[in-house]
């Protein structure tokens, strides 16, 4: 008999339980704890923020919004990286191919949806390809003119170019943006063909119309409102229902000449498919409480922005339907993709 009470035998099956015991806690510590590291601990390092077009334009300006206020909030670094170029599919692949893990995000405009409407051989399918996490905002565009062009309205405009069509260029920050698809509807209501050069973002392409290679363009108002304010570029027309507080002397569009010309442009955030729906929690309620912040509230308005708010579910039902309406407005302009 062995000390204690125990046969030899009975102390190795005490021995042997014991460590079998062990290895089934930990194998359940194991199995338990990634789950913890995905659903408590996000974020736990820096986020990318990806802006698909080149700093200085107006998706650029909002998302640093965003960026900066979501920082503060989630307490990482939230970092703005541009990558412009290919109408914003070049950005959106880096999204696109991440890790679904929360760590690299698209802040992009109503640009990312229409990339099949708009592009010959589009790099992915920017609904099923991309987890939609939250719409932040609105914003009427603006149309603008080459300040070496004598017209100040869309009448006189539209009269020039059906004269000398060859002379009228459009530029587009985009192939898809809102300033691409309000160009469309704008050559349609005017029964214009014009050429329409689309550029890497909207800085390169005001830099043109401003030096005269391009003669107009419209994009979203906060972005062309500052050179508009310094001379650089004519404001013509706002295409709204009603003139904006930032620039009350601007006619709406139907006020210069062109009734039907309403349009917006709108933000939102995006993730890569299959983004767990803890952390797409954590984001969707994090920015709506952004967007119901009177600091957030004022800062948009300085940039021309209506600080709506739509969670993911929401946010889906309205993709569906702004492409469905732009496909429709493409098609009825016989707009071939490129």
């Amino acid at each position: 008999m062995a000390r204690g009470g125990r046969t030899r035998g009975e102390n190795a099956m005490h021995r042997r339980d014991l460590i079998g015991g062990a290895i089934a806690a930990g194998a359940a510590l194991l199995a338990a704890a990634p789950a913890r590291t995905q659903t408590g601990a996000y974020p736990s390092r820096p986020i990318r923020m990806i802006v698909p077009f080149a700093p200085g334009g107006g998706v650029d300006a909002v998302g640093r919004t965003v960026a900066a206020r979501l920082s503060e909030r989630l307490g990482v670094p939230v970092v703005v990286e541009n990558r412009a170029g290919g109408s914003g599919t070049i950005g959106g692949q880096a999204v696109q191919a991440a890790a679904p893990d929360g760590y690299t995000l698209l802040f992009s405009a109503s640009t990312h949806v229409m990339a099949r409407q708009v592009l010959r051989r589009p790099p992915y399918d920017p609904v099923a390809d991309f987890a939609a996490i939250a719409q932040v905002g609105a914003a009427p565009l603006l149309l603008v003119l080459s300040p070496d062009r004598p017209q100040s309205n869309i009448t006189d405009i539209v009269a020039d170019a059906r004269r000398n069509p060859n002379r009228w260029t459009f530029g587009a920050s985009a192939l898809g943006s809102a300033g691409h698809l309000a160009t469309v509807l704008f050559l349609k209501l005017a029964g214009l063909d014009l050429v329409v050069a689309p550029y890497r973002g909207t800085a390169p392409a005001l830099t043109d119309v401003a030096a005269g290679n391009v003669q107009m363009m419209i994009d979203p108002l906060l972005a062309l409102l500052p050179l508009v304010q310094s001379g650089g570029v004519k404001g013509i027309a706002i295409t709204s229902d009603r003139r904006s507080p930032l620039a009350p002397a601007i006619p709406t569009a139907a006020e210069a000449g062109m009734s039907g010309l309403q349009f917006a442009s709108w933000y939102g955030l995006w993730g890569p498919r299959s983004l767990p729906a803890s952390v797409t929690t954590v984001l969707e309620g994090n920015v709506a409480e952004i967007m119901r912040e009177a600091a957030t509230v004022e800062r948009l308005a300085t940039l021309g922005l209506e600080p709506t708010y739509a969670s993911g579910e929401v946010f889906r039902r309205f993709i569906a339907a702004d492409v469905a309406r732009n496909a429709d407005l493409l098609r009825s302009a016989n707009f071939e993709p490129e």
